[in-house]
């Protein structure tokens, strides 16, 4: 295939036709008539030698391949919209540019004040989208970090992407201040017996204590599991469970008298929190801007006093 040859118009056309699923509404999404949307769709048939969209009922179905071209549709759109909006010098107080974020409400509650507070000061036309991420997201970094900015995940994870440090955390033991079942320590069997919530569950889907405790030979009873961190305490308050959670959350919280902090009879390790990229971004100015303000973000909420 030559790839010279092709039209990327009709890339924004495939991508507004696979989310919307509608001639009619493909067409007002890009800004063109219905019959010029409708002769991009055949152009995007002969090219695949698909139908894309099937009428079945009263609704349009995607077909298999077109399902398959979803994602990397507007994937490769972004993209694109970076290579054509990308300037040899950056800004920050004229930009208007949008930066997305990839990340936990963890790191939401840690950094995000912070980041958003300098982000007015320097770029104030500017805008951070966050977006929660997902082992779907993390398992495919480097297809996600095309499209978004930044990945803020521990290390542990990923090891193919460059990345930076941006603060340590330790994990602590919670228990609701109530329960009969636990005393002033846990032990190793109450780990074992004891109901959990966890965020994330899964072989591949876990925290870094959770990974832990497995390597240790003690695998949680989990008997909830939930994918926010914020969630956590007030799923073991009132409860018999107990759970894992970053100390410098539980220090974010307005209410956690319901909660005891105990001591782990293992070592839990540290939580080393570090930002990801693709490569293709290491030389992007803008890019390079806002690695510097989330590591600056991270040092002036963790600095001491």
């Amino acid at each position: 295939m030559n790839v010279a040859n092709l039209d990327l118009n009709l890339l924004v056309s495939l991508d507004a036709l696979l989310h919307q699923r509608s001639v009619t509404r493909a067409a007002q999404q890009v800004g063109l008539s219905q019959p010029a949307l409708s002769a991009a769709l055949a152009r995007l048939r002969r090219h695949f030698g698909d139908d894309l969209l099937v009428r079945v009922g009263n609704e349009n179905r995607l077909t298999p391949l077109a399902e398959q071209l979803q994602s990397q549709s507007r994937l490769a759109l972004q993209s694109v919209h970076r290579v054509f909006t990308a300037q040899p010098a950056f800004d920050p107080a004229s930009s208007t540019r949008e930066f997305t974020l990839l990340l936990s409400d963890y790191c939401v509650a840690v950094l995000g004040s912070a980041l958003t507070e300098l982000l007015g000061q320097e770029a104030p036309g500017a805008r951070l989208k966050f977006v929660p991420h997902s082992p779907d997201i993390v398992a495919r970094a480097d297809q996600a970090l095309l499209a978004a900015d930044l990945l803020l995940l521990p290390r542990g994870f990923l090891d193919d992407l460059p990345a930076m440090d941006l603060f340590t955390d330790d994990w602590v033991l919670i228990a609701d201040a109530g329960n009969p079942e636990v005393g002033e320590a846990v032990t190793v069997d109450q780990l074992r017996e004891l109901p959990w919530v966890t965020v994330y569950s899964g072989q591949t889907a876990s925290t870094p204590a959770t990974r832990i405790l497995r390597m240790q030979g003690i695998d949680p009873h989990v008997q909830v599991v939930t994918e926010a961190f914020l969630t956590v305490p007030g799923l073991v308050a009132r409860s018999p469970r107990i759970a894992v959670l970053q100390r410098r959350l539980l220090g974010l919280l307005p209410t956690t008298s319901a909660l005891r902090v105990l001591p782990a009879p293992v070592d839990l390790g540290h939580l080393v929190e570090a930002a990801y990229w693709h490569p293709v971004y290491a030389r992007d100015p803008e890019h390079s801007w806002l690695r510097d303000l989330v590591l600056r973000a991270a040092r002036q909420v963790t600095a001491p006093g």
